[in-house]
C-alpha cells in the first residue's frame, strides 16, 4: 500500500491510496466517520436564561459547537461508558461556563473552558440573541463520544473516496477538440493542437467528453486498486489525526480477531 498526500490544511486532507481494495478503503471511511472519538457538550446546567429561546434548544445548539482539544487531554479522558461515575466527573469530562448580559448575540467564543486544553474550534458561531436586560448563565459539560452515538461526535463533515480516473485517447482521434470543450471541470486541454489530460485527479468521470466524441476515441475509466480519499473535519480534530486514529482502531480490531481465532 502506498499513500501520497496531495493537499493538507487544518480541516481538510486529500491523499491518493494505491494497492488496496474497496472493502478496505470503505472500512477506513466508515471508521473515520463513526468510531474516532471527539469531545462534544453532553450536559448543560442552565442557571439563568432570559432569552426568547427554550433551554432545550439552546442546549442542543451548544452540543453542536465543535470543540478543539489537545491530544494529550483526549488520551487522558475516559470514555463515559468506561468511567465509574454515574453521569460525569473530572475523569471523563471537561467543563465550560458561559455568562453574558444583553443586548447582543452570544457566540461560541463566549464559552470559557476550565482548562486551556479545550476551546471552541470557531469563536463566531451564534448561539442565542439577548435583548435588553436579558442574561444567560450556564455550565456545559463536554464528554468524549463517537459518531455512531450522535452526529455531534462525528469528527468529519465530509469523508469520501473515489476511484483514480484514467483517460485515454485512442488512435482514431481526429483532434477535433470537441471533448476539450465538453469537459466541465477543465480536466482536458489542448497541447500542440491535440487533446491532452491536464488534471486527471479533478475528473469526476461524468463522461461528457465521451459523449461529445462521435468517433468514440476517448476512453474514460479508473485504475484498479487506486483511490482519491478526502477527509474534511469540523475543526475539532486534525484530519491527519482522524486518519491515524481510524487506522489504529482497525488494527486493534484485526488483532482481536486474530487472537480469537488462534485461541479457538
Amino acid at each position: 500500500m502506498d499513500i501520497a498526500v496531495k493537499e493538507k490544511t487544518d480541516t481538510e486532507m486529500v491523499f491518493v491510496v494505491t494497492g488496496v481494495t474497496v472493502p478496505f478503503i470503505n472500512a477506513i471511511r466508515r471508521t473515520c466517520m463513526m468510531e474516532v472519538p471527539k469531545l462534544a457538550i453532553e450536559y448543560v446546567n442552565m442557571y439563568k436564561n432570559d432569552a426568547k429561546m427554550f433551554d432545550e434548544v439552546l442546549a442542543h445548539r451548544l452540543g453542536l459547537v465543535p470543540l478543539a482539544a489537545e491530544q494529550e487531554l483526549m488520551d487522558t479522558l475516559n470514555m463515559p461508558e468506561e468511567c465509574e461515575c454515574e453521569e460525569y466527573c473530572p475523569e471523563c469530562s471537561v467543563s465550560l461556563t458561559l455568562k453574558k448580559e444583553g443586548p447582543g448575540v452570544v457566540y461560541s467564543g463566549d464559552l470559557s473552558p476550565e482548562t486551556p486544553s479545550v476551546k471552541p474550534a470557531f469563536k463566531d458561531i451564534p448561539l442565542v440573541k439577548l435583548g435588553d436586560e436579558d442574561e444567560v448563565e450556564l455550565e456545559a459539560i463536554a464528554q468524549l463520544g463517537t459518531g455512531r452515538e450522535h452526529a455531534k461526535w462525528e469528527p468529519t463533515t465530509a469523508c469520501a473516496y473515489k476511484y483514480y480516473p484514467r483517460i485515454v485517447f485512442r488512435e482514431n482521434c481526429d483532434e477535433c477538440l470537441e471533448c476539450v470543450d465538453a469537459c466541465p471541470r477543465g480536466v482536458l486541454g489542448e497541447e500542440d493542437g491535440k487533446p491532452a489530460v491536464l488534471d486527471t485527479e479533478n475528473c469526476s468521470m461524468c463522461k461528457s467528453c465521451l459523449r461529445a466524441c462521435d468517433k468514440g476515441a476517448v476512453d474514460v475509466g479508473y485504475e484498479e486498486g487506486k483511490f482519491i480519499f478526502r477527509i474534511e473535519t469540523d475543526g475539532s480534530v486534525d484530519p491527519r489525526d482522524v486518519l491515524l486514529k481510524a487506522c489504529d482502531i482497525l488494527r486493534e480490531k484485526a488483532e482481536n480477531i486474530i487472537a480469537f481465532c488462534e485461541g479457538g
